[in-house]
């Protein structure tokens, strides 16, 4: 079972879709807070630039829910905007439009805000926290799910998969 949390413009077809809004192709319609699953349901759960949608008093709980879902080793495997690589960026162009999104998030709706930054170890520490034990870096171009276009594989300038700045910290969590 693989669930496919925060599916936006991204369906994967073989994966449970679940996204907030009804304006998106998905399967369930559910606040990821609160997804309508029992406990050691799945194998995967798969997660893209949905994380930093919450709260920081609030990431635990999420994490700790999506923990949850997922059997004795199963992954969790995330994609959330990279604190590094945006400092990096930003220092070596002074460019703060490029990326204001990835720090604030579309803002096109109320939902659409991100509350959080994350670097690898910021949250290596809140996977650690609820109970993950081997955490590490995933590649985008070595899942299954990397012929879909997703935030996972965001890149600065937009799309330059091969001269551009990666600015997606991937990693996955085993539970």
């Amino acid at each position: 079972m693989k669930l496919h949390i925060g599916t936006g413009n991204t369906y994967l077809p073989d994966w449970i879709n679940v996204d907030v809004f009804s304006f998106v192709k998905a399967d369930i319609y559910s606040n990821a807070m609160s997804l309508p699953y029992d406990r050691e349901t799945f194998d995967i759960i798969y997660s893209s630039h949905v994380l930093e949608h919450f709260n920081r008093h609030t990431t635990l709980a999420v994490l700790g829910h999506w923990r949850d879902l997922l059997k004795v080793g199963g992954i969790l495997r995330l994609s959330v905007p990279n604190f590094d690589a945006i400092c990096e960026f930003y220092m070596k162009t002074g460019s703060l439009e490029a990326v204001i999104g990835l720090l604030y998030g579309g803002q096109k709706h109320l939902l659409d805000n991100h509350y959080i930054v994350f670097n690898e170890e910021t949250l290596s520490i809140c996977l650690s926290a609820v109970g993950f034990n081997v955490i590490r870096e995933w590649d985008w171009r070595e899942t299954e799910h990397k012929f879909y276009d997703d935030y996972s594989q965001a890149y600065l300038p937009h799309m330059d998969k091969d001269r551009g700045t990666h600015m997606s910290l991937n990693l996955e969590a085993v539970k």
